[in-house]
């Protein structure tokens, strides 16, 4: 197939890539390649990509109206799989109009080129933070989502309701991934393990939110991908049991699926400090520090969906994949 990727400079967006290039489908990926976090990481992936022969990368900011469709009417793709985004939770206090840029006006830019040139089918990042102020565990995707804790979380949200309203007026197959802390090799380096594991091995601190008490759904790249690429090759289906007197967050009558992507074994945070001490044959020092605003302090997810509809299952263990990114840091950076 030929597939249109955003976000391609990105950590899931390249491993996806990498993915798909290798079962011989073209990539046409989009980046803006902007400086959230160090550049030289992007490029560096980048760099790994142009060596397949179905690469081919635009450098363009998906906010740009008149360039998202000159685009897709030049590379027709079949599917779009849309993984460009403004990440973080703590960074959307101190810069929220990158949200809006970024999450809202792009997304509508490309739900307008895939309506106008037809698109197949499109699979696009959401987010566990849509949860928000959920307690009930494992989050589920058939639960009531309207309670955000940050903007990030509002602007996926909104996502899924944009999403929801191409699928209903135009039927756009859509397909909405909620991801749960990704880690891995080429992750991003404001994400916990990367920081955790350059503080460590400079001797510095770490810095441990909610006194360490917090816990995630750590999830190794690979699977994520897997999860990915498995919904990317099926076209969402409407749900004809779906009914407006007992509304089903999840489906649609729609051609409109949700799905969480997870692996459904949540970590304290210690515990993966202490994956990663034992990886690295050092002590952390450690300073324990409250709850950050927009922050939660669980997640779980519940993946009996995408088990169901695609065979999704993880299959690597916290301790194994802490493993390899560690592998991965030591040799990326010549330790």
């Amino acid at each position: 197939m030929k597939i249109l990727l955003t976000g391609a400079a990105g950590f899931i967006g390249f491993h996806t890539a990498v993915r798909l290039l290798e079962r011989g489908d073209e990539v046409v990926a989009i980046d803006s390649v902007n400086a959230y976090y160090d550049v030289r990481l992007k490029e560096a992936r980048l760099q790994r990509l142009a060596k397949y022969a179905g690469f081919k990368f635009i450098r363009m900011d998906l906010a740009d109206r008149n360039a998202v469709p000159e685009v897709f009417a030049a590379h027709r793709p079949t599917r779009v799989v849309h993984l460009a985004a403004q990440a973080g939770v703590r960074y959307s206090l101190e810069n929220p109009h990158a949200y809006i840029d970024s999450n809202i006006v792009a997304f509508m830019n490309i739900l307008e080129a895939c309506r106008h040139q037809k698109v197949e089918h499109l699979v696009y990042a959401s987010s566990s933070s849509v949860y928000g102020a959920n307690t009930a565990m494992p989050f589920s995707i058939h639960q009531n989502v309207d309670h955000p804790v940050s903007l990030y979380a509002a602007s996926k949200k909104a996502n899924e309701l944009m999403a929801h309203t191409y699928s209903h007026l135009f039927g756009l197959p859509t397909v909405g991934l909620r991801f749960f802390t990704v880690y891995g090799p080429w992750g991003r380096p404001d994400m916990a393990l990367f920081l955790f594991t350059k503080a460590i091995l400079s001797g510095q601190p770490i810095q441990l939110f909610n006194e360490g008490k917090m816990r995630r759904d750590f999830t190794y790249i690979d699977d994520i991908v897997e999860g990915v690429v498995r919904v990317t090759d099926r076209v969402s289906p409407g749900n004809p049991a779906w009914t407006g007197d007992d509304p089903d967050p999840g489906t649609s009558r729609a051609p409109y699926r949700i799905y969480n992507i997870g692996n459904n074994r949540p970590v304290e945070l210690m515990h993966l400090v202490g994956c990663l001490e034992k990886a690295l044959g050092r002590q952390a020092e450690k300073i324990l520090l409250p709850m950050q605003p927009g922050d939660v302090p669980a997640t779980f997810a519940d993946v009996d969906d995408l088990f169901k509809d695609v065979g999704f299952q993880p299959s690597v263990s916290i301790e194994d994949g802490v493993g390899r990114f560690v592998d991965w840091y030591r040799t990326f950076h010549g330790l």
